[in-house]
């Protein structure tokens, strides 16, 4: 039987230090993507991008051919101007070094150079490189002078994704020793927001959620639970495989709101419905959306009183409505315990939520997130072995978690 192989997004980053013409995704008819969302996390950075190349690096979650890397700049109030992309592999974060003969030079529309408007993003050409499941991709971009205007929380504590600076001006992308660059940023990235490949995967799974799916405080040891869940489904044939795109936010909302933590709104990147079209649905092959969402609204902030439930539900609602709108499938699942007290109004609203998104229908599917970590002893609560606050499983948490969900959820 011969495989059909289709485009898919490898790695994603919901939101990064962002910021010839922009182009346009790559056809779904042509490719059948594995997507990697990607995340960059220097809270508070803004301004203008100093004369230093920034090597960007990711780990794709499925196998592929014919790489291609995203670059946006979705906050900067001017154009992004690159100069100059290489995309490599890397064989460990612990250095900056490239594997000998990996190096290629992008080109956008078969030109080095691209100018990305705000609010706008751009493909590479198809790169001569191809890639295996786990494997780091290193994505050297050049692009002094262009705006940097982060929106997201401290990184997570992932190997990746993060970057390197190179230690003097000018375009190191061709550098393939590493030398020219200083220590690896984690959970850092620069402009590049998504990988996608050839690939015989079936398409991709895009979580979109907080800081539980980011991987905040989840560390320890081990993987994100998306991180596992990509591991399961890799061991299935080739045509029953799908890559799985981490779009996550620390302290994002799930419905369209002041952010709790930060009433200058460039913490946590915009909420989810706001987000929705490009951390998601512009992605080339995407089947499965994986919704986690609602801690921040519900447990609110200084800046953000606690939402009611009715607020959450209509939000999930309408993301769900979006997602089938674009022909794609939405799987949801419930909020975790966040250990307030039984009888609250807090409480009250997350079982609410939580009884909705069991039994609404609005979802084509439901994991049920918060039976697999809440202790028995108080449900009010994530069992302590489990996790490392009120609010985050740590990494056994996250293992839980991803060997949890029933593969059937996405046709597997």
């Amino acid at each position: 039987m011969r495989l059909r192989r289709t485009a898919v997004v490898f790695a994603v980053s919901a939101s990064l230090l962002t910021p010839a013409i922009a182009d346009a995704a790559p056809a779904e008819e042509a490719w059948a993507h594995s997507v990697t969302v990607t995340e960059s996390a220097l809270e508070g950075v803004h301004g203008t991008a100093p004369d230093v190349t920034v090597r960007n690096v990711l780990t794709v979650t499925a196998s592929g051919t014919g790489l291609r890397v995203r670059l946006s700049n979705p906050f900067g109030a001017t154009a992004l101007t690159v100069r100059s992309v290489w995309a490599g592999l890397q064989p460990s974060t612990d250095s900056p070094a490239l594997v000998p003969g990996s190096n290629r030079r992008a080109t956008f529309g078969f030109r080095h150079a691209v100018t990305i408007p705000p609010g706008g993003s751009a493909w590479t050409d198809p790169l001569p490189l191809s890639v295996r499941r786990g494997d780091h991709v290193a994505v050297s971009v050049y692009a002094p002078g262009s705006p940097i205007d982060d929106h997201t929380f401290p990184p997570p504590e992932t190997d990746t994704p993060g970057s390197f600076l190179s230690t003097g001006p000018g375009d190191a992308g061709a550098n393939v020793p590493g030398t020219a660059y200083g220590p690896f940023s984690r959970g850092v990235l620069w402009w590049v927001d998504a990988i996608s490949a050839v690939s015989a995967a079936r398409g991709t799974i895009v979580a979109l959620g907080d800081s539980i799916t980011d991987g905040y405080n989840a560390f320890g040891g081990g993987p994100r639970w998306t991180d596992v869940l990509a591991a399961r489904i890799a061991t299935r044939p080739p045509g029953r495989r799908l890559s799985v795109a981490n779009a996550g936010i620390s302290g994002n909302t799930v419905s369209v709101q002041p952010n709790p933590y930060d009433p200058t709104g460039q913490c946590c990147g915009p909420p989810a419905p706001l987000r929705l079209d490009r951390d998601v649905l512009s992605l080339p092959g995407v089947r499965y959306v994986l919704l986690l969402e609602g801690t921040n609204d519900l447990g609110g902030g200084d800046n953000a009183a606690p939402a009611p439930a009715s607020q959450v539900i209509d939000a999930m609602r309408t993301i769900a409505g979006r997602v089938h709108a674009a022909g794609r499938k939405i799987v949801g699942a419930t909020i975790l315990p966040m250990c307030n007290a039984a009888g609250s109004a807090k409480e009250q609203a997350r079982l609410a939520v939580n009884a909705w998104i069991r039994t609404s229908g609005t979802f084509d599917a439901v994991l049920d997130f918060e039976s697999v970590l809440r202790d028995p002893a108080d449900p009010t609560v994530i069992r302590a072995d489990w996790r490392t606050d009120c609010y985050h499983p740590n990494a056994e948490g996250d293992r839980l978690l991803g060997e949890s969900i029933d593969l059937r959820a996405f046709g597997l």
